[in-house]
Formats: C-alpha cells, sequence, structure tokens
C-alpha cells in the first residue's frame, strides 16, 4: 500500500460526472452474475484487506457492508472479530456471498447476516452501526442524497463511513469506466460534508500488483 491522502479540492458540488455516474444500471442476473461475483473474489481481495486496516475493525465492532458482492470484505472483517451485515440488492451476490461463506472453511470466519436491500431503505436500526463501508458499489447507488441519509441513520457518533472506488481517468469509457477520477472522489467528499458528515478525507492507494484504488472516509459526529 502506498496511500496518499488529500483534502477536497475547493469547486461545485459536482463533477463533470456526478459520483453515482453508472446510477442506471440493471444490476447483474441470471448465470452471468456468478461469474461477475467470482471474479470479484479475485480481483477485489486486496481492497478487503486494505479497508479493514484503515478502518481497525475488530472485536466489537458492528460492520455494514453496503453493495457487499460475494461478500469478500465482509468476511474479512468477521474474521477480525466484527460483527457483520452485508447487504446487496442481488439475489444471485448474496447466494454467492453464502456460499463462499461455506466453502471456505479454511478461512475461519464468525456469523455474517447477509440482507437482500438496497442503500436506500436498509433494515437497521438507528445508531446501530460502528463502521460502514461501501465497496465499488458508491457508482452504482442510484440516489446518493438518500443513501448518504440512510449511512447517517444506522451510524453511531463518532462512527466511521469509508467508500472505496477504482482509480479511473477522465473520459474513460465501458468497464474502464467503473470507479472514481480525483475530481468524482472530491465531489463526493464535499457531498458527505453537505450531508452532516465530517472529517471528509481522500486517500489514493496502490494495493496488489497493480491496482490503483482511491478511498473517501468520513466520520458521522
Amino acid at each position: 500500500m502506498d496511500p496518499s491522502a488529500d483534502e477536497p479540492s475547493p469547486g461545485p458540488a459536482t463533477a463533470a460526472l456526478p459520483p453515482n455516474h453508472h446510477g442506471d444500471h440493471p444490476g447483474f442476473r441470471g448465470p452471468v452474475s456468478y461469474l461477475i461475483g467470482l471474479s470479484m473474489v479475485v480481483a477485489h481481495r486486496h481492497d478487503a484487506d486494505l479497508v479493514c486496516d484503515l478502518t481497525g475493525v475488530g472485536a466489537g465492532d458492528t460492520v455494514v457492508d453496503i453493495g457487499c458482492g460475494p461478500g469478500t470484505a465482509a468476511r474479512m472483517a468477521a474474521r477480525r472479530g466484527a460483527a457483520v451485515t452485508g447487504i446487496d440488492p442481488s439475489p444471485a451476490m448474496l447466494r454467492l456471498a453464502r456460499l463462499l461463506t461455506v466453502v471456505q472453511p479454511w478461512r475461519r470466519t464468525g456469523p455474517v447476516t447477509w440482507l437482500q436491500a438496497g442503500v436506500e431503505d436498509m433494515p437497521l436500526a438507528d445508531d446501530s452501526t460502528s463502521t460502514c463501508w461501501s465497496l465499488a458499489a458508491v457508482h452504482h447507488w442510484p440516489h446518493l442524497e438518500e443513501g448518504l441519509g440512510e449511512v447517517h441513520r444506522i451510524l453511531r457518533p463518532g462512527g466511521t463511513f469509508l467508500a472505496l472506488e477504482r482509480l479511473t481517468e477522465a473520459g474513460a469509457t465501458g468497464m474502464a469506466s467503473h470507479g472514481w477520477t480525483p475530481d468524482q472522489a472530491d465531489a463526493f467528499a464535499r457531498l458527505l460534508t453537505d450531508r452532516g458528515f465530517t472529517d471528509a478525507r481522500v486517500q489514493r492507494h496502490e494495493v496488489g500488483r497493480s491496482r490503483r484504488v482511491i478511498t473517501v472516509t468520513a466520520t458521522r459526529p
């Protein structure tokens, strides 16, 4: 890892493309869902280590993984002793997450609760979570402000929210556009502040051999 921290750049609250620029993506359905999910397990395994390290989750923490996909980060947090809930709108992704939890006995993990839901309507109690994260998913959220309102609601005072996305280049198209440019990360950090979060911080990281990601971390006061 080679993190570098930046304060959100001054400017308007939106970039040329908003942070949820793939919010109209229909999601993954059918057999292709499982292939996509398995590819995520391989491609994003270092992301799970990174977010667990950045947030310092462990015994006594309650973690919500929004858009958990095949559940790699959720299982990692559970192995570190946290009580974890993985949320995803895709039934196929949740089936794969449950299956992978069962068929990886050599990677012992605590229990994980899997729930089918979108970020705009999470079936969780107010002030119930110490850490909330979303990996490679915020750019798919249909409604950013509603989603952040829900994150703020379920986090305890002093709780941490972290969003991680692949670092992309302006003007990228197709699959290469799935992620955030630095401007989009800055716009998201400003939006967090507008929605009542504090200490919004943007960081860039190198994970694995060649994967570059960008994170935005903030606190619920």
